[in-house]
């Protein structure tokens, strides 16, 4: 869990989003990031047993800088005002399916599966479900799955109005073969970050999810397209 102290600093970060009170208040930040490693830390030796795949991770392939990446963006400020847990087989600048934690006071969620493959790995993902559609509707129709997270995620940028090359509209497992984005969330309420079962209640959720990356990463395993 986290402590009610790291919630108020990315609260007081939200408000104060600039380099000085940054600077001011970097001993607060040291403590808050002592505070996150430590609940990242909980959350492997939670999901590690329980999902060999994260075996060979540690907290800092799990973390996320707080400086936020600006070049591209309308909005400059320089830091994030949430953080997240990112848990996945893939090596550094792979790709692969995994579960995420998002806490952020304006919406705080759990996540997995594949999010905006590239090109190639989308491709592959494509050819897995078109041959074994039955596969992956088995895992999204499990009693368990649907309960708690329902579906993919599904909006007009995840999703295509056409059945993507190669594919015809009759295909049984069309409307998953238009996804351009395989993910699934569940949404909660911030207030459960500083409960002491918090780590333990989220990570029982996010096993649920583990058929389904497995599914999507066992289709990036072939070099065939």
């Amino acid at each position: 869990m986290l402590t009610k102290e790291s919630l108020q600093f990315l609260d007081d970060l939200r408000d104060n989003n600039n380099r000085e009170w940054f600077q001011d208040n970097k001993k607060r930040y040291e403590i808050f990031k002592k505070d996150y490693h430590q609940l990242v830390s909980v959350f492997l030796d939670t999901m590690k047993p329980m999902d060999p795949a994260l075996e060979m991770l540690e907290v800092k392939n799990c973390t996320f800088r707080i400086n936020r990446d600006i070049r591209f963006s309308k909005d400059k400020s320089p830091y994030k005002s949430h953080l997240g847990v990112w848990l996945s087989s893939g090596l550094k600048g792979l790709n692969r399916a995994g579960y995420y934690v998002h806490i952020d006071r304006n919406g705080s969620f759990i996540a997995g599966g594949f999010y905006a493959p590239e090109a190639d790995d989308l491709k592959k993902v494509r050819k897995e479900i078109a041959f074994f559609h039955e596969d992956l509707e088995a895992i999204l129709n499990e009693p368990n799955f649907k309960r708690e997270f329902g579906d993919f995620s599904r909006n007009e940028k995840s999703l295509l109005k056409n059945p993507p090359r190669g594919y015809e509209k009759d295909h049984p497992a069309i409307e998953l073969l238009k996804l351009k984005s395989f993910e699934t969330i569940q949404k909660f309420d911030i207030s459960e970050v500083t409960k002491k079962d918090f780590v333990s209640k989220m990570s029982q959720k996010l096993l649920l999810l583990k058929p389904l990356n497995e599914f999507m990463n066992r289709a990036l395993e072939t070099d065939e397209f």
